[in-house]
């Protein structure tokens, strides 16, 4: 395939977001209650390297991890009815590629042998754009990354196969309730221009241009409540393209809110008493940036916990007022498809007739980035009438017509299927349906626009015969392909549009193919598993260095203070202290450090780099040596008394490749 300007500027520049356990099923666990279900909860870290990775969402080649400010974390729930289960797991990514899918099915069926499979396992993405990347088999998502990072992957699959097999081992009798409110203030249409092409009974639905939706699921063993799980659609782009800490974003304080400060909970002290999720809905045209610009640095940690608290707050009072017994029985429809050979009828079609997709592509207007979140090349604008096109050398750049053509009006930048030795994106995708009582979770592997969700929701709410407020589609599932938004979206080639990679006809085929699932479950009937999606293991392709040797300072050693504390502080102030390190790609560690209060007459941890208030910064100074930077925010109700900062570290040997973990402390200080 001849290679144009416009593939070279496409692949350099803003590319897409992108313990033994035996094969029982559980023998010793109760059977649900006859008026309940089996329930349980689990979490587990799947945080990744700290340093020196790069990130996943705004495709930013500079933009690598050099710290922590917010650990991200798999949370998994699981619900069995006797007959069926479902195992439902948010984490906190920019996307559940279809690598990590098919590598969490591998670990499952070595553990659990048929229980958990692709048919009741849905796993989804809060997509924070402040998360590691390089987990998926395909180069888009990777190729600002520069390739596949197995250290990210294996985080990932582990930390997600670990929260599920603690759900496993919590399973007890339980009972589910539903709530739900609205939250109009975490929110804001970035792509009106697009949606008010709609036609008006699509936007009468959202008279605010915004789906204000919080439906939350709680989850009960006995009179303890246990977890929830609460969906709302708005983007994980709190944080800007500049940040370099490993965060959740916005989803990620609402549900630390929840857990650490409302419910108690200690990442490190073993099983979570309380687990609560904030998954995305159709989140692909909602931005929490209020203003429709990016967050400044000085202002994003305020923008993602004002975002987050307003979720938490919301889910909170749904939660407390969910009085809508969960009834009725678990069930799930899965099926694969080609997205880029669907034969669509045409009740689906906006003009009646059959259509078709088509291999897939992004457009010129993708590059652009969105603007009001995270922008790409400044000289790309959204939309159709783009003048950079021209420069490139007009639409007839050498695209195959075909393609151009069923990509209309989409001006084509980059034909990812057509991509060798392989796509550049996978085309064989999941779709699923799983119901929890009156609940159906539509579960698809791409983001939705709200209008797109709308429909989707609608088609699968009439093939079922239930209320349209039971039907929610679970966006960001069991693979990545980018957006989907409604054909009259489409035409306008904003980002979203440039996005959508199946053409035109992408949402009316999701249509299609999920009314058949709706039909089936609805008619207690199986549905085919579909093509087999590929597996590339071992064709994967990595540029990003490893680490050589770690080496610290003249007349240093590793875990010697560089700055110190002072001796004593009060409530508000912030205590930083740096130390001599090693890499953190040398080891994935629970925690890089401790804040220790002295009680009892021991040193005993207060606070770790998985809190709010703490940053872990990591830094180069030289060739192979490096410095940690700790921070801590005393907050308001910290206990007065004596305090320190341990860090934790692992160094490499440059003659033998040898690990060596190391420690260090700060000077004891008083906080008053």
């Amino acid at each position: 395939m001849t290679v144009s300007r416009r593939h070279v500027l496409a692949g350099a520049a803003a590319l897409p977001l992108v313990a033994g356990l035996s094969g029982q099923a559980g023998a010793a666990q109760a059977a649900p209650a006859s008026d309940g279900y089996l329930v349980g909860v689990g979490i587990a870290d799947v945080t990744g390297p700290a340093a020196e990775n790069g990130m996943m969402g705004y495709s930013m080649p500079q933009q690598k991890t050099a710290g922590i400010h917010l650990r991200t974390r798999a949370r998994a729930f699981i619900v069995a009815d006797g007959t069926n289960r479902i195992v439902f797991v948010t984490a906190d990514l920019g996307a559940i590629f279809q690598s990590v899918h098919q590598g969490v099915l591998r670990k499952l069926a070595a553990a659990f042998g048929d229980l958990y499979t692709e048919r009741n396992l849905l796993l989804n993405a809060t997509h924070t754009h402040a998360a590691c990347g390089g987990d998926s088999h395909y180069a888009a998502y990777d190729l600002s990354i520069l390739g596949f990072q197995e250290q990210t992957y294996n985080a990932v699959v582990d930390g997600i196969f670990a929260a599920i097999s603690a759900a496993h081992r919590n399973l007890k009798p339980g009972t589910l309730t539903l709530g739900r409110t609205t939250l109009e203030t975490a929110s804001v249409n970035r792509s009106r221009p697009a949606f008010e092409l709609n036609p008006a009974a699509d936007k009468a639905h959202f008279p605010k241009a915004i789906d204000p939706a919080v439906t939350v699921l709680r989850f009960r063993q006995g009179s303890t409540d246990i977890g929830a799980i609460s969906w709302f659609a708005t983007h994980g782009t709190s944080m800007n393209n500049a940040n370099q800490l490993i965060s959740g974003d916005n989803k990620g304080y609402a549900a630390y809110e929840w857990e650490h400060d409302n419910r108690g909970v200690r990442y490190l002290d073993g099983p979570a008493g309380f687990v609560a999720a904030f998954p995305q809905t159709n989140s692909g045209d909602m931005s929490p940036n209020l203003d429709l610009k990016p967050s400044s640095t000085a202002e994003e940690l305020t923008r993602t916990k004002t975002i987050g608290d307003l979720q938490f707050q919301a889910a909170k009072r749904a939660f407390d007022a969910a009085r809508e017994p969960v009834a009725g029985g678990v069930d799930h429809r899965m099926t694969y498809v080609d997205m880029s050979a669907v034969v669509v009828d045409g009740k689906y079609t906006t003009s009646g007739k059959e259509q078709r997709t088509c291999a897939a592509a992004i457009g010129v207007s993708m590059l652009a980035g969105s603007v009001e979140d995270g922008p790409g090349i400044p000289i790309l604008p959204e939309g159709v009438k783009n003048p950079f096109i021209d420069w490139l050398g007009g639409a007839d750049a050498p695209i195959p017509q075909a393609l151009a053509d069923a990509q209309a009006p989409k001006v084509v930048a980059v034909p990812f299927g057509l991509m060798k030795p392989y796509p550049w994106a996978p085309e064989v995708l999941p779709l699923q349906i799983v119901r929890i009582g009156q609940l159906y979770l539509v579960g698809g592997p791409a983001e939705f626009t709200i209008v797109a969700g709308l429909r989707i929701r609608r088609t699968v709410a009439a093939e079922l015969g239930v209320p349209l407020e039971n039907v929610l589609v679970q966006g960001y599932a069991n693979a990545y392909s980018q957006y989907v938004t409604t054909p009259e979206e489409y035409d306008s080639q904003q980002y979203e549009g440039a996005s959508t990679l199946f053409g035109r006809n992408t949402l009316p085929a999701y249509q299609q193919e999920f009314g058949k699932l709706a039909a089936a479950m609805k008619a207690g009937t199986s549905v085919p598993h579909g093509p087999v999606p590929r597996d590339l293991r071992g064709k994967l392709i990595n540029f990003q260095t490893g680490v050589v040797f770690d080496s610290p300072p003249l007349l240093k050693n590793f875990g010697d203070v560089l700055t110190d504390a002072a001796a004593t502080y009060r409530r508000g102030d912030t205590v930083t202290v740096e130390f001599v390190t090693g890499h953190p790609k040398n080891k994935l560690r629970p925690t890089f450090f401790e804040v220790q209060r002295y009680d009892g007459g021991q040193w005993v941890r207060h606070a770790d780099d998985g809190d709010w208030d703490t940053k872990y910064r990591w830094t180069r100074t030289g060739v192979a040596d490096s410095k940690a930077t700790i921070t801590w925010d005393v907050p308001p109700n910290a206990p007065a008394g004596k305090y320190r900062v341990v860090h934790f570290g692992d160094w490499k040997n440059g003659w033998n490749g040898a690990i060596s973990s190391f420690s260090g402390a700060s000077r004891a200080f008083i906080v008053s």
